[in-house]
Parts: structure tokens; sequence; C-alpha cells
């Protein structure tokens, strides 16, 4: 079994280089109204924006465990206080971002764990698009914040 083995840049047929050589996968966290967002430090690809916790997945590993891999990596979230929810998919064909949509419990905390992010923080689901977000999430924020709604009702 390889280990750590999705790190590096893919060219996609879209025209971009996405991170992940396994395609990348991340975890939209929900709690009531709101949802954590991680704000990604400059120095990282499409950096001093607001996303989701994710990153390259394994070729070992399946889609939630790369997506809550990375969420600890980042953010040092306890997974045991999530459920997941729906799996959301950006494909592209040669490549794909799948977004794990999860609900957290109310003893869930989140902090900086690493450089890769300058602050984590709930943010009310209808405040969302008022953040400079990543392109990728902000290209895909429609369709996820239809899928949260119709999971957990509107705010």
């Amino acid at each position: 079994m390889a280990v750590r083995d999705g790190d590096g840049w893919v060219a996609c047929a879209c025209g971009n280089k996405h991170w992940g050589l396994n395609g990348a996968a991340g975890v939209l966290i929900i709690r009531g109204n709101q949802i954590l967002l991680q704000h990604r430090a400059p120095w990282v690809h499409n950096g001093d924006t607001w996303g989701i916790p994710g990153g390259a997945r394994d070729s070992h590993e399946s889609t939630i465990e790369g997506a809550f891999r990375e969420a600890v990596e980042e953010t040092g979230i306890d997974t045991d206080l999530l459920t997941p929810l729906y799996t959301f998919i950006d494909d592209h064909g040669d490549w794909r971002y799948e977004t794990v949509i999860a609900h957290a419990s109310d003893e869930l905390t989140a902090h900086e764990v690493n450089d890769e992010s300058h602050e984590v923080r709930w943010v009310d689901i209808e405040k969302v698009e008022q953040l400079p977000l990543h392109p990728s999430f902000r290209n895909s924020w429609p369709q996820l914040v239809e899928l949260v709604n119709n999971l957990i009702g509107p705010s």
C-alpha cells in the first residue's frame, strides 16, 4: 500500500492545474447554520482565500479517509464528532475534487494546526459569499449550498 503518494500537480483538460495526483478531497463541515472555513495562507496555491479543509488524496484512501485526514492535518478536528451526509463530486474527467458534506456535533473544535492556514472560523452559511473564496470552492458553492439546504433545511 502506498503512503502519501498523492502530492503533485495535474495538468487538467479544463486548462487549470490541480493539486492531487489521485484527485483531491475536502470536508464541508456543518453545524447549525454555519460551516467551518479555512483562510488559506498566502504561499499556498490560490492563497489568501477561504475554503474548506482538504487536499490531495493518496491512492489507497477512500474519499472520506482523504478528506478527514486533510481536515485533521489542517484544523486538528476530532473526526469522531462528524457524521458524513453526502459527497459532492466536481468531476473534470481526468481529475476530480470530492467534497464530503458532514454534520459536526456541538463539541467539535477546530484551530490552525500548520502554516497552510491563517485562520479557521465558523461562518454563517448566508455570509460565505462575502469572503474572498478559493476559486474552485466559489464555483462549486451554489451547488454545495443547495445540497446543504436540502440536507439540513434552509437557514
